[in-house]
């Protein structure tokens, strides 16, 4: 628990049980784990500054705390995820005898606006991810050790942009890729998603070439002996989100400056242009690896305003 949020040590042992519950039983990631540690931490200090606890919460004192949560200007997605979180919490401590009521089964949720992802169109797409090939060449007159390191990084970049664009690849599924699950005879990897499913994905032409460079140059400069991750930091360590996300601001920031681009952005961008190619929904949401049809439903409204935009533009009775 944060040392900055005073919690009850009773409160704090229940907590800890359900996120063993969240991390051993239903497979959730460490960042989703962490997640709801916030949130629930957050709940209990607020409750204890009330002078009651999670067992003893009722439903008026939980949505007290929603309200304070509006009140210090929290986005409606963060409190919602927050209502999610206490549900769930309460849900597991009431069906596994811990307390004797569920005050949040009635706990209502804010309505989220539905925002379209952004998506990069075909040419900047290809902008981004062929951006690390023009620092490939080892620079005349640098170190032997420094450029061979420049390379390798260049040949990882494009790998991992390849794949996160031509394959549709998370961010957290780049950076937990094994070796062992990439197989380029069979132009195929195999990714671990959200609660553990492993999914078998395509690789494009651009990815298959990519990857042989990064593995055959790249990836030996940078891999610890032994090591099965794929892509690795300057340092050695397998990449984090956080390296993925900075090496997507550096090459945005060289190709495409006008533009707000995160690792997701690839991902959106992966799923659209397939249907704006005329893929079926069924494929792109297996592709995705998404669980419910409506979360991929939501590109078909970015393929929808990419056609009504080129009617207006194109169209004589349009304008």
């Amino acid at each position: 628990m944060p040392e900055s949020l005073d919690v009850e040590p009773a409160d704090a042992a229940l907590i800890e049980a359900f996120l063993r519950h969240l991390a051993l039983e239903r497979h959730l990631s460490a960042n989703t784990v962490q997640a709801y540690r916030r949130d629930l931490t957050q709940l209990a200090a607020f409750l204890d500054r009330a002078g009651g606890s999670v067992a003893t919460a009722t439903h008026p004192t939980l949505r007290r705390f929603l309200a304070q949560q509006a009140t210090l200007g929290y986005a409606r997605a963060s409190i919602a995820r927050r209502v999610a979180a206490i549900r769930s919490f309460y849900r597991w401590a009431h069906a596994r005898g811990r307390l004797r009521t569920d005050p949040a089964s009635s706990l209502g949720r804010p309505k989220v606006s539905s925002r379209l992802p952004s998506v990069l169109r075909p040419a900047e797409a290809a902008a981004l991810v062929e951006a690390p090939v023009a620092v490939r060449e080892v620079p005349s007159g640098s170190a032997r050790g420094d450029g061979h390191v420049e390379e390798a990084v260049a040949l990882r970049d494009r790998a991992v942009l390849e794949l996160m664009y031509g394959s549709g690849l998370r961010v957290a599924e780049a950076c937990t890729l094994a070796i062992d699950r990439i197989d380029l005879a069979a132009r195929r990897v195999v990714v671990l998603g959200k609660g553990s499913k492993e999914r078998a994905l395509p690789l494009s032409d651009f990815a298959v070439e990519s990857l042989r460079d990064y593995l055959g140059a790249g990836r030996p400069r940078m891999a610890p002996e032994g090591s099965r991750h794929a892509f690795f930091n300057r340092r050695g360590k397998p990449m984090s989100p956080r390296d993925v996300r900075a090496m997507v601001e550096r090459y945005r920031r060289a190709v495409l400056s006008d533009r707000h681009v995160s690792p997701h952005v690839l991902r959106h961008s992966f799923a659209t242009h397939l249907l704006e190619g005329g893929a079926d929904i069924r494929s792109v949401q297996e592709l995705l690896g998404h669980a419910s049809l409506a979360t991929t439903q939501r590109y078909t409204h970015v393929s929808r305003a990419r056609l009504f935009a080129a009617y207006h533009e194109s169209h004589p009775r349009a304008r």
